[in-house]
């Protein structure tokens, strides 16, 4: 998938691409701006299929391209291209060059899939891709059992500073916890352990999302600390 492209030169592009084979590449898209190249469409962020390159001393150059989906009907939705461009900065910021980042390209593609169905709630699609994200990389909570002493029955409270559940014989020096709603754990849970496949298939209340809101906004603090720039214009726009 296409993640970012700026112009070089007076035709060329330079166009960033989460693969399956070598996770994120960049690569050179020559005279990809001139108005009859094969290429002119295929070179576009979200743009998702099978590209053919060839590698340099340096860089890749693309040869062709066969897209399978355009994810087209993001133009006409400023507020939901504004989210694709946040999972595609996201992913931009997380992935690596020469990584398996084949995890990372199939939660993109099923979570732009999501933004262009009316039943999801974009709200909703962001805290879902941004725990799988952090799962995926390895950085999830702990949403099963107390991070200190693994416990799973005692009341526990979230602590995002300590990675997840904390029961009430560990949380003495907890500072941030939050006692969540039954439906806001579940929710994470389901998140955190189902296939990237099944992850958009349910909503949830408005306490639930204003929850799941709160906890993803403090493990992104913690774990990426980043602002995104789509991020920060999508925040002027709702």
């Amino acid at each position: 998938m296409v993640l970012s492209t700026m112009p070089v030169g007076e035709y060329d592009r330079r166009v960033v691409i989460l693969t399956k084979e070598q996770g994120k590449i960049s690569a050179f898209a020559k005279g990809s701006r001139r108005p009859n190249s094969p290429l002119v469409g295929a070179v576009n962020p979200f743009s998702f299929g099978t590209f053919t390159m060839y590698e340099g001393r340096s860089s890749y150059t693309i040869q062709s391209a066969d897209i399978s989906n355009y994810f087209a009907e993001l133009r006409s939705d400023m507020i939901g291209a504004y989210y694709g461009f946040y999972f595609l900065e996201f992913a931009d910021y997380y992935t690596k060059e020469f990584n398996d980042e084949r995890e990372m390209l199939k939660l993109l593609y099923q979570t732009m899939r999501a933004l262009i169905n009316p039943h999801i709630p974009n709200r909703l699609i962001r805290y879902i891709f941004e725990l799988k994200a952090l799962t995926v990389n390895g950085q999830g909570p702990q949403v099963f059992q107390c991070v200190t002493c693994g416990n799973k029955d005692r009341p526990a409270v979230f602590s995002a500073a300590k990675g997840g559940l904390v029961c009430s014989e560990c949380d003495r020096d907890v500072i941030d916890g939050m006692i969540l709603d039954n439906s806001t754990l579940y929710s994470m849970q389901y998140i955190e352990s189902s296939s990237i496949e099944k992850l958009y298939t349910f909503t949830v209340t408005d306490k639930v999302m204003d929850e799941l809101g709160r906890i993803m906004g403090r493990l992104m603090e913690i774990y990426v600390n980043k602002r995104f720039k789509s991020l920060e214009i999508l925040e002027t726009l709702l």
